[in-house]
Parts: structure tokens; C-alpha cells; sequence
């Protein structure tokens, strides 16, 4: 455990930080598991509205560097791919 007073503050940021990027990424896991029930149920227009949220999501943890913008690009990339093949 740190003792300079600094350090222990850049700790407590750190878990903060992590818990807040921790809580982004399991949000847009969990619209992308909606997205893919709403697919395999076969609800193309509602699953088309979840695509809008799940990229909006995704976007938004790439700028604030939860993940990166590449990676947020293939994920979009390959659930429209899903959508426009299921329809």
C-alpha cells in the first residue's frame, strides 16, 4: 500500500475510473445479448432500433477509451452484418 498522500489518491482514482469503465462495457454487453434475442426471435424492426442503441453505446466507450475505436467499429460492423443477412 502506497504512503505518500498523492499516490493513495491515484489509487482510489484508479478504482474509480475502473468501476466506471467496468459499468460502460457490461452496458453495452448487455444491449448487444437484447440485440442478438430480439435477431433469433425474428423481430427485424425492433432489433433494428436496438442496432441504433447498441452503436450509440459503443461509440460512446470508444471516445471515453473504455475500449477502442476499432474494436467498436468491428462490433457494429458485424451486428448490422447479422441484421442485413437475417432479413
Amino acid at each position: 500500500m502506497a504512503n505518500i498522500k498523492s499516490a493513495k489518491k491515484r489509487i482510489e482514482i484508479g478504482n474509480r475510473n475502473r468501476l466506471r469503465n467496468k459499468a460502460r462495457k457490461t452496458e453495452f454487453k448487455t444491449v448487444i445479448k437484447k440485440f442478438e434475442k430480439t435477431l433469433a426471435e425474428g423481430n427485424f424492426d425492433e432489433a433494428r432500433e436496438i442496432l441504433k442503441d447498441v452503436d450509440k453505446k459503443l461509440k460512446k466507450a470508444s471516445v471515453k477509451n473504455v475500449i477502442h475505436k476499432n474494436e467498436a467499429a468491428r462490433k457494429i460492423s458485424r451486428l448490422t452484418k447479422r441484421l442485413n443477412n437475417a432479413i
